[in-house]
């Protein structure tokens, strides 16, 4: 196990590049630049000395490889920079690194677990559990909403990884592990029906960098931004929800799986925009990841073109968001002067 820990931080990255950039590029929609606005839109903002944004590096393919985000529900706009240290490090960020992370008793290097805060705040416990501190969680671009994590034991936190987090199948290199330690290694789904309340992840999910514990040009972009996607997403038919993911207590003894909410004949799609830790890439501020739900449509009903897809922009101005907002989460394109990334619901990274 410790070589292939020693292998992970050289090979593991050869492996990753070779896997997912030395193949051709996968077709999806795309238009070369973010249209013009047609309406007034917040300043681009000015920074302070020293945190310049980085306007000539090109940013395509220049994002963390991952398997999965799982996104935090602190009710919080900032953190500290090291978000394991919250709360005097009694937070779930910490417990999940200590398993996942570098080192961890579930670190597989080739499998790169994700862990961000995020601003949305967390499912209330349900009136039959009123007694559990619990944190939300989701979980990207598997679209799955863990509403309810008990703080009280450290079992809730295991029943994550093992039941949701770890890989269903091994990379090669770990071919030469042990049966044991390949049993360690890979998802176990009886773990899931330890975590009650999970459902499909339904909504767009814009996700914005604000992390100004970090860096300033994210802590002034992230909160600008958000307001900018608050305004024109309603403007092209989207219904903005904020508030905690309420889960009936109905809904915890069965919830039916659907495809997502724009499923629904003549139902309006919705969005949810929080700010987030740190991602890489500050000095390509703002920095923002959209997730679009399997189950999304177009306008005319089609499916879209980017369902089951997170894409990651750099640079994007206030300027941008109204055109990211009509190219890429209602029509389904790429733009590609912004475009920093993206990934399937399956793992695989897109690049131009």
């Amino acid at each position: 196990m410790n070589t292939i820990r020693r292998l992970g931080q050289a090979s593991a990255r050869a492996a990753f590049a070779h896997r997912t950039y030395a193949t051709k590029a996968p077709s999806f929609p795309t238009t070369p630049t973010c249209p013009s606005p047609t309406c007034s839109c917040a300043p681009t903002p000015t920074l302070p000395e020293g945190f310049e944004i980085d306007r000539k590096t090109k940013i395509n393919g220049l994002i963390s490889n991952y398997a999965q985000h799982v996104l935090i529900c602190t009710g919080k706009d900032d953190w500290p920079s090291r978000i394991e240290d919250d709360n005097s490090g009694d937070n779930l960020a910490a417990d999940l690194r200590e398993l996942v992370g570098r080192g961890g008793k579930f670190s597989d290097p080739f499998h790169n677990i994700s862990v961000l805060n995020s601003s949305f705040p967390s499912s209330p416990a349900p009136k039959s559990r009123l007694e559990l501190q619990t944190t939300s969680a989701y979980l990207l671009p598997d679209f799955k909403y863990v509403p309810f994590l008990p703080r009280v034991s450290f079992d809730s936190v295991e029943a994550l990884v093992k039941g949701y987090l770890l890989p269903e199948k091994l990379h090669p290199m770990h071919d030469g592990l042990s049966p044991i330690h390949r049993d360690r290694l890979m998802r176990q789904t009886a773990y899931q029906s330890l975590l009650y309340g999970v459902k499909d992840v339904e909504d767009v999910i814009v996700l914005i960098c604000g992390h100004g514990g970090r860096d300033q040009r994210c802590g002034v972009y992230g909160p600008l931004l958000r307001g900018e996607f608050e305004k024109r997403l309603p403007e092209q038919g989207l219904e903005v929800l904020t508030g905690p993911v309420q889960i009936r207590e109905e809904d915890l003894k069965e919830l039916p799986e659907r495809e997502g909410a724009a499923e629904s004949e003549g139902q309006r799609p919705t969005a949810r925009i929080g700010l987030i830790s740190h991602i890489g890439g500050h000095k390509f501020a703002g920095n923002v990841i959209i997730y679009l739900p399997p189950g999304m449509k177009t306008g005319d009903g089609e499916p879209h073109p980017l369902r089951g897809h997170g894409i990651w922009y750099g640079r994007v101005e206030p300027r941008h968001v109204e055109g990211i907002v009509a190219e890429t989460i209602v029509k389904g394109r790429v733009v590609e002067e912004l475009f920093r990334g993206g990934i399937k619901q399956d793992g695989e990274i897109l690049r131009l």
